[in-house]
C-alpha cells in the first residue's frame, strides 16, 4: 500500500484543493491476502497546535473497482478523496497544519471495524507506537468507555427508581385523607 498526495489537487477543482489517494501495490505475500480490499481507509491531517482540530476524512472501497482487486502490475489505480482540504486553509500564514514547512498525515486502514466514536481517539495515538500496541490501547479505551456508560446507566436507573419511590410514598389516614411523606 502507499498514499499519494496531490498538493494542487487531482483535476480542476474550484477552489483548489489538496487530494489524498490510497494505492494498493503488488507484494510478495499477495497470495495470502484477501481480495477485493474492503477495509475503510482514513486520512488525517494533523493540527500541530494543542487545539487538535485535525482534518479527518474516510472512504470505504468499492469492491467492484479494479483499484481494490489483487494488483496485476506494480500498482493499482489510485482511489481516495479528491477534495480532502481546501488549499486556502493550508496556505494561510501561521496555519495550524503546517509548521516549519512540515505537515503530518496519518493513513489508517481499519481492519477491525473501529466504531466511529473511537476515530478521534485512534488518531490521537502516537503514530510511532507499533500497530499492536495502538490496537491494544484502542481496545482498552473501548472497554473503559463501556464501563463508564454502564455505570452511568446504573446510576440513572437508581435515580429513576428513587424518583418513583418518592412519588408513590403516601400515607392514608383513617378519615380517607392522603399525605405525601
Amino acid at each position: 500500500m502507499c498514499a499519494r498526495l496531490y498538493l494542487y489537487g487531482a483535476g480542476n477543482s474550484r477552489p483548489p484543493t489538496m487530494s489524498l489517494f490510497f494505492v494498493l501495490m503488488r507484494g510478495l505475500h499477495d497470495s495470502l491476502l484477501q481480495f477485493p480490499f474492503t477495509y475503510k481507509v482514513t486520512f488525517c491531517l494533523f493540527d500541530q497546535t494543542n487545539e487538535q482540530q485535525h482534518i479527518i476524512d474516510s472512504f470505504r472501497p468499492d469492491s467492484k473497482s479494479s483499484s481494490f482487486q489483487k494488483p496485476r502490475c506494480n500498482m493499482n489505480i489510485a482511489s481516495g478523496i479528491p477534495k480532502f482540504v481546501s488549499l486556502d486553509k493550508i496556505q494561510q500564514q501561521n496555519n495550524r497544519y503546517i509548521k516549519d514547512n512540515t505537515m503530518f498525515i496519518k493513513v489508517m486502514v481499519d481492519f477491525v471495524n473501529l466504531p466511529k466514536t473511537m476515530l478521534s481517539y485512534a488518531v490521537s495515538l502516537n503514530p510511532g507506537l507499533p500497530t499492536h500496541c495502538q490496537q491494544q490501547m484502542i481496545n482498552q479505551e473501548i472497554e473503559r468507555r463501556a464501563q463508564l456508560q454502564s455505570q452511568k446507566d446504573s446510576s440513572s436507573n437508581v435515580i429513576a427508581a428513587s424518583g418513583n419511590l418518592s412519588i408513590n410514598n403516601q400515607v392514608q389516614f383513617d378519615d380517607g385523607n392522603k399525605m405525601n411523606q
